[in-house]
């Protein structure tokens, strides 16, 4: 069976056995050099890096390498789990969502250089929906749709960006765009799932902090866990 990819932040491995237990692998390709943990049915990248000590920032993370190396090894399929901020009232920190399209303003990666290529980014519907049957099935309320709005980090939004951007996304972030992009230069399908672990600077009651993101993302992790690796063993069967 071919692998996978999963590319999620690093409290996602740590906090699950499946992943923790996978065999590292450091790949090379044309874009650089990318961290793989491989088992015979999943390829994970930790997009923040391996260790919390060397924190890649948003705005410095290889995707172009990343999404390589994962083809290079025959993936066909890849689900970003992402840690999001809401930009509306009414999704709560808690929240799971399967953004359907996303926004990014500022400058994208590509694979691309010197050729005059054009795509249409977009999420895999096919991938979008497995993902939600998946999510169903484990006893979760996901939200359906969603729309995604990357900034470029690591600074988050200031109160006015925040306004501005809730007219037109639901949710903020500062990776998924990115990824999308590279795997669809790729021919590589991509879904998201999303946890809303904070409310957008200016909308909640008290005052944002990267404690308070951290501690949501944490907590958030285990229902993601538990969506992958159900979706891990409908694969399978």
């Amino acid at each position: 069976m071919e692998h996978l990819g999963i590319i999620a932040g690093t409290v996602f491995r740590e906090k699950s056995e499946v992943f923790a237990s996978l065999t590292e692998r450091m790949m090379e390709n044309e874009f650089g050099q990318a961290t793989v943990f491989l088992s015979d049915t999943v390829a994970f990248i930790p997009r923040h890096g391996k260790d919390r000590r060397c924190y890649i920032l948003p705005h410095l993370i290889n995707h172009q390498a990343n999404l390589k190396a994962l083809k290079d090894l025959g993936v066909r399929e890849v689900i970003g789990i992402n840690s999001t901020g809401s930009l509306k009232r009414g999704l709560k920190p808690g929240t799971l969502v399967v953004p359907h399209d996303f926004i990014m303003l500022s400058g994208t990666p590509t694979i691309f250089s010197g050729k005059p290529i054009h795509i249409a980014p977009t999420l895999s519907e096919n991938l979008r929906q497995r993902l939600i049957d998946t999510a169903i099935e484990c006893g979760f309320d996901v939200v359906r749709e969603g729309i995604y709005w990357q900034t470029r980090g690591p600074r988050l939004e200031t109160k006015a960006e925040i306004a501005m951007m809730s007219q037109f996304a639901d949710l903020v972030g500062m990776t998924m765009a990115s990824e999308a992009v590279v795997a669809k230069e790729l021919d590589i399908s991509y879904a998201a799932l999303c946890s809303v672990d904070n409310y957008g600077h200016g909308l909640g009651e008290r005052e944002l902090t990267m404690e308070e993101i951290s501690q949501h993302s944490s907590r958030n992790a285990e229902a993601m866990i538990e969506i992958i690796a159900k979706y891990m063993e409908r694969r399978r069967g």
